[in-house]
């Protein structure tokens, strides 16, 4: 498969590795995209209650250079305030299979971690969980979350 043209080479070497971690090689970027890919969060408020506790000027920045990378598509749900929905491109979705080698990884060699749940590792993609599709449709309304609604006086 040709490089992307659209990604540039890391200052650092040619090395594949070394400009893979240029991009997802820091403590938080594989976390939002794990957030994203298989917890199936796409708005900021969602990625700030992540388990890890990640702060949200990093998750800002960490936003930003994901969509710069061609991993993330934002998305306005909302005007006023002005809001975004995050969602992996084709090029971020291909990143599953590094997450799944890192949580067998982290199975067999770090006692106590978490067990992903039966099938994880059979199934061959997560059927599009999260990324980003050209046609846009509307989010289902979540029962539990409270809109608040403005009366015209």
């Amino acid at each position: 498969m040709p490089r992307s043209a659209d990604l540039p080479l890391g200052d650092r070497s040619k090395c594949p590795i070394a400009n893979a971690l240029d991009i997802v090689g820091d403590r938080w970027t594989l976390l939002v995209v794990r957030d994203l890919l298989l917890f199936r969060k796409v708005r900021f408020n969602e990625l700030l209650l992540s388990a890890e506790g990640i702060p949200t000027n990093i998750l800002a920045d960490r936003l930003r250079r994901l969509e710069a990378s061609g991993i993330v598509e934002k998305t306005r749900y909302q005007e006023r305030p002005p809001r975004f929905e995050y969602r992996l491109t084709p090029r971020g979705a291909d990143l599953l299979p590094i997450l799944r080698e890192l949580i067998a990884w982290s199975n067999r060699h770090i006692s106590g971690t978490g067990r992903p749940p039966p099938g994880f590792f059979d199934r061959p993609s997560v059927a599009g969980a999260g990324v980003h599709r050209r046609a846009t449709t509307r989010r289902p309304a979540d029962p539990t979350r409270r809109r608040s609604v403005r009366r015209a006086k």
